[in-house]
């Protein structure tokens, strides 16, 4: 195809004449094209992936990748003086996600389609996200985040179904997103809506009637639970998402011959953390409308029906309140009921029962007692869940357990967003890693090649550079790429430990005042979200930004240390900011993160892992071994102890502790306290004081130690480059090509 003879069509003059936006345009109906033409013949079995969550970021790039014409379209915009990136930045991202949920969710997708396997995601047409992030003094904002344009990846269906709540009733609407899949078939991405849905009932501080359900149901990703409405309104979103789910698997079952007690045969659903728990119940009641008996259909929704444990967190595994259930879904309380009694007539022991005796519905239960498979996400993860957190219901199902350890997609997070470390991989060992990640490992015969090295140092250094330009036009952050770009980006999470980095500024800061130079300058990068109802996340947000004005306008700090926290972190900001890492914090407490995938996003693009042994981080220290990689802090067993016990006394580390005092007690200093909020820094300062609920003290003084050791081995640049190569080349294993194809070998057998 001639590409550039394709694009001048569709935009009617030459691309030399055309703006911005009109190239976007055409590109967008020339993918869209192209992607039909990859729309394959479904196999009689499909996985139907449903998903509160599908982070999918900015897909012009990503999608030219997948369909193979990156290059083409690069080249011919460059001929008439057209720069591709500048194309890329008119694409709005879409708001459908917030973490490594939604960002794993279309990984996977996109894995599915490049597999060739038949699958969609399921979820919903969130219209503002989650939030817009903004900084007003030193604080998080929350502002309206609206993505959809007339203009988009979005195609309105004809797919309509009627919904029934307690006490209204609505028609869904069905949009579709083509998910192309790396020189391979089209999937589809399906999100439900409703036509009512207001944008403009939302004010200026984000505030909307959170009763109003038609008009608010869609409007938001996790909407604020911190009042009944809102935690309602996630149960009438969840339900909204289910239902339509159902309805779109037997549907398209029934249209390939299945008649329904043969579903299994047919249709997987992934059921994606708790969110979508409701479609093994929802399943169950339509199966049975259709004239079928209660136990096949039970029989038949346990066959079809697998769950994806993302949690250690007890709080994050979702119970709600019968009596809110009975508001909001009255018609699937009985069936419930039913799960639970079936359960309750098997088994004593009430710790696996599905309505507890605060007539709390555990999700996560339904989902261990009526899905075939349960998976952890990181071995660690899964040993926790087998031999601590879910080892009641182990006992009951081992047979159901079982990992796969998460994986990211390598055309996004190394072909896309790191151009010049793609092509040099190419150059040094050709173009099969595109497909099969494990060739990377021929990467490992450059190490102690000092030619080699040198490029690679050179390639980080100009991402540095190429982060240092965006972010001075896009948020006038001054980035020194002569520094050591230290960078935490996630979640603002008190497990995620945040605030065990912000002390580390800290002593920092007050060791340069001191006197103690370091030898390279260093830039310790944020970049988080806090959920808005979560007090304490937001106060860390607020500490970071105090002290990225103090430390960056002390002339006698600033030449060596900043702190910056990027504004409204996004996949967008993260394909700025992997590529220029150089030290990548992974420093959760250990058991509490069940995987991560930023990690594996870093060590693909040459950070070294700063961490704990968590999660994936686990598999990442095994891969790379002991000099690759920096680890610290107790280990998961020694954490749970600590817990069972309850003998850890976050009081006692600081007062044994003078560097740690000093720290502390800095964050309710006069300092800290000129250019922020009293009531915030002292709510901050008290929590790690009297609870620390995740042992920030306990881990600090090794965090302190491994973290200086980490940028004393980055001034031997050979020696750290020796470490790049070791993790660029030991990354294949986190491929989610691989992760899908376990699932897919262990779980779906789509193609038995």
């Amino acid at each position: 195809m001639d590409v550039k003879k394709a694009l001048e069509q569709k935009l009617g003059k030459e691309i030399s004449q055309s703006s911005n936006e009109e190239i976007f345009v055409s590109l967008l109906q020339l993918t869209k094209e192209l992607a039909d033409e990859k729309n394959q013949k479904e196999t009689k079995k499909k996985i139907y992936y449903v998903s509160a969550e599908f982070l999918i970021g900015k897909l012009l790039s990503n999608n030219l990748i997948n369909l193979g014409i990156y290059d083409e379209v690069k080249n011919a915009l460059s001929e008439s003086g057209k720069n591709i990136a500048d194309i890329e930045e008119v694409e709005v991202e879409p708001s459908l996600g917030n973490g490594g949920l939604g960002r794993l969710a279309a990984c996977f997708l996109d894995s599915i389609a490049s597999l060739g396997l038949s699958g969609a995601g399921v979820g919903l047409n969130y219209h503002l996200g989650l939030f817009k992030q903004v900084f007003e003094d030193h604080m998080q904002k929350e502002k309206v985040n609206p993505w959809i344009e007339e203009q988009g990846w979005l195609r309105k269906t004809d797919v309509t179904y009627p919904v029934s709540f307690g006490n209204l009733d609505v028609v869904s609407r069905m949009y579709e997103i083509d998910v192309t899949g790396y020189d391979n078939r089209t999937n589809k991405l399906c999100l439900f809506d409703l036509d009512s849905v207001d944008d403009s009932i939302v004010d200026d501080k984000n505030q909307f009637d959170k009763t109003d359900i038609k008009k608010n149901l869609t409007l938001f990703l996790y909407p604020d639970d911190s009042d009944e409405d809102g935690r309602k309104l996630r149960i009438y979103q969840q339900y909204f998402m289910v239902s339509n789910a159902a309805r779109l698997v037997l549907d398209e079952a029934k249209a390939k011959g299945s008649n329904l007690h043969d579903l299994y045969d047919y249709a997987v659903v992934q059921i994606n953390d708790t969110h979508p728990t409701m479609i093994i119940p929802e399943l169950i009641r339509l199966l049975v409308a259709e004239g079928m008996h209660m136990d096949e259909a039970i029989d038949i929704v346990s066959k079809t029906c697998a769950y994806t444990n993302h949690t250690i967190l007890a709080e994050a595994l979702e119970k709600w309140p019968r009596h809110y259930l009975m508001e909001v879904v009255p018609q699937l309380v009985p069936i419930i009921e039913v799960l639970d009694d079936k359960v309750r007539r098997r088994f004593d022991d009430e710790r696996v029962a599905i309505i507890d005796r605060n007539d709390l519905v555990h999700m996560a239960h339904i989902d261990i007692h009526y899905g075939y498979s349960v998976n952890g996400v990181a071995y660690l993860h899964t040993e926790i869940l087998k031999n601590s957190e879910l080892n009641h219901f182990y006992q009951l199902y081992p047979e159901k357990f079982n990992n796969k350890t998460n994986g990211i997609t390598f055309r996004r997070w190394l072909l896309h967003c790191n151009h010049e470390l793609a092509g040099t991989i190419s150059d040094w060992i050709g173009d099969a890693y595109k497909k099969d990640a494990m060739e990377l490992e021929k990467l490992l015969a450059f190490e102690n090649d000092k030619e080699k090295i040198e490029k690679l140092l050179d390639i980080k250094h100009n991402n540095k550079l190429l982060a240092k330009q965006y972010f001075a036009e896009k948020q006038g952050l001054d980035l020194n790429e002569n520094s050591i770009f230290d960078i935490q980006v996630k979640r603002l999470h008190e497990y995620k430990r945040q605030q065990l980095n912000v002390l580390f500024v800290i002593r920092k800061y007050l060791d340069i005042k001191a006197g103690k130079i370091p030898t390279t300058p260093i830039t310790v990068i944020f970049g988080a979200k806090a959920a808005p109802a979560y007090v304490i996340a937001k106060d860390i947000i607020h500490l970071i930004l105090c002290l990225q004005e103090i430390i960056n306008n002390d002339p006698d700090v600033n030449k060596y240390l900043n702190v910056v926290m990027v504004e409204n972190y996004n996949v967008t900001l993260a394909e700025k900011l992997i590529p220029a890492c150089d030290i990548s914090e992974q420093i959760s407490l250990a058991s509490k993160e069940a995987s991560g995938t930023g990690n594996m996003k870093f060590m693909l693009n040459g950070a070294i892992t700063l961490g704990t042994e968590d999660g994936a981080n686990v598999e990442i220290h095994e891969l790379v071994g002991d000099d690759n990689i920096y680890i610290f802090g107790a280990s998961s067993d020694e954490v749970i102890a600590h817990y069972n016990n309850h003998d850890y006394v976050a009081r006692d580390y600081y007062e044994r502790n003078e560097s740690l005092k000093e720290v502390v007690d800095f964050i309710v200093g006069d300092k800290v306290m000129a250019v922020g909020n009293r009531e915030m820094l002292e709510r901050l300062y008290n929590e790690l004081l009297n609870k620390d609920w995740f042992m920030t003290f306990l881990d600090y003084d090794q965090y302190v130690e491994t973290k200086e050791k980490a940028y004393k081995d980055y001034e031997d640049r050979m020696v750290w480059g020796n470490k790049m190569i070791v993790n660029i080349a030991k990354a294949g294993f986190f491929s989610s090509d691989r992760t899908i194809a376990e699932y897919n070998r262990d779980i779906w057998k789509l193609n038995d």
